[in-house]
Parts: structure tokens; sequence; C-alpha cells
């Protein structure tokens, strides 16, 4: 026997005779972060897709026309806290006041004696809020069209 018949009369033996090799897979502890972490990945982007793409759209209004808001005069003495209680007594008026510096670009709360406040639309038919032309501001609508 020549040693290419003894290395092949091995190598078929050695092949027949071996068990197969049952094998159970087993994460170490970096593994089981990498995986975790690759799950909260996916996770993560899934909740921003649904976020992105499953928001409604903003809209001004319904046919189209720029909103014309209401207007409060602050009066002499009167704070935001004062003119968001007179606006809503059942609201909070933390939320309110916060709606009201946001809609008029304030810098703070603070208010002067006489200035016109913008108040969300759903208070434009609330007692004391007037409409643009009467404070001397024109609308929005005069304003989009470049009156």
């Amino acid at each position: 026997m020549g040693a290419r018949e003894l290395s092949a009369t091995i190598d078929h033996q050695g092949s027949a005779e071996a068990p197969a090799a049952k094998s159970r897979l087993r994460l170490t502890r970096r593994g089981r972060r990498v995986f975790g972490a690759l799950a909260t990945l996916a996770v993560s982007a899934l909740l921003a897709g649904v976020a992105v793409f499953g928001s409604a759209q903003a809209q001004a209004n319904v046919d189209g026309r720029p909103a014309d808001f209401g207007y409060v005069v602050v009066q002499p003495g009167e704070s935001l806290w004062a003119v968001a209680t007179r606006l809503d007594a059942k609201a909070d008026p933390r939320d309110l006041i916060a709606e009201i510096v946001q809609l008029n670009q304030l810098d703070g709360s603070g208010v002067q004696a006489g200035q016109p406040v913008a108040v969300p639309l759903r208070y434009s038919h609330a007692t004391g809020v007037v409409p643009a032309s009467e404070v001397g501001i024109g609308t929005n609508a005069e304003l989009a069209a470049g009156a």
C-alpha cells in the first residue's frame, strides 16, 4: 500500500466514522449586546417611519384662504396670565400662554398695555376678542396680497 492509497483510505474511513456534530448556537455577552442594539435600532427606525409618514399634514383652514386671527388688546396692569384666564377660565392658563407666546413670536411672557395680542383661532369669537381691522392691523389675507 502506497502513501496515496493509505491517505485515501484514512480520509474515507475518517469521514465515515465521524458522528454528525449537533452544534447549538451560543451567544456571548458581546453577541447579545450586538443583537439587542440591532433590535433597538430596528424598532427606532420603525417608529420614526410611522411618525414621519403617518402624521397628518398641517392645514391652516379648509378653504385654503389665510386664517384671520382675533386679537385682544392688553389692558393696563394686565399680564398674559390675565388674558389667558379671560379667554378661557376652564383651561390651564400656562398652556394658553405658551400658545399665545408662540403665535405672536414673543421673546417672553411680558406684554405692554395697549399691545394687540393675537389669540388662537378657537378663541376668535370669545368675549373681548376683536378682528385685526379694529386694532389697526391688516388681516392675513391683506398681508398675503401685499396690500
